[in-house]
């Protein structure tokens, strides 16, 4: 089983372009929330990647493998998220 996914693979790739596989989608990791540890032992700590990408031609949601310019790939569940902004297109991945 691949080892379980945590905030911290994702800290060295803040500001790095992830492209979909096979898309055409670029979207740039801007900030990674991670919230306390909870009292469950074996439990991940829960944690939100936002990701940051241009307006216009918005990803729908759904599992994209998102590729890490010079990087490694992740599986993710990318959703659109509400962005008053009109500069840019923000998006989410939610690891409970």
């Amino acid at each position: 089983m691949p080892e379980q996914l945590t905030a911290e693979h994702f800290l060295p790739h803040v500001d790095k372009v992830f492209r979909v596989l096979g898309g055409a989608h670029a979207l740039t990791l801007v900030q990674v929330d991670a919230l306390p540890l909870q009292p469950n032992v074996g439990q991940r700590r829960p944690f939100t990647l936002i990701f940051r990408g241009p307006p216009g031609n918005v990803l729908r949601e759904g599992l994209y493998t998102m590729e890490v310019d010079a990087g490694p790939a992740f599986d993710l569940y990318i959703i659109p998220v509400y962005t008053p902004a009109r500069d840019r297109q923000d998006y989410q991945a939610v690891f409970n």
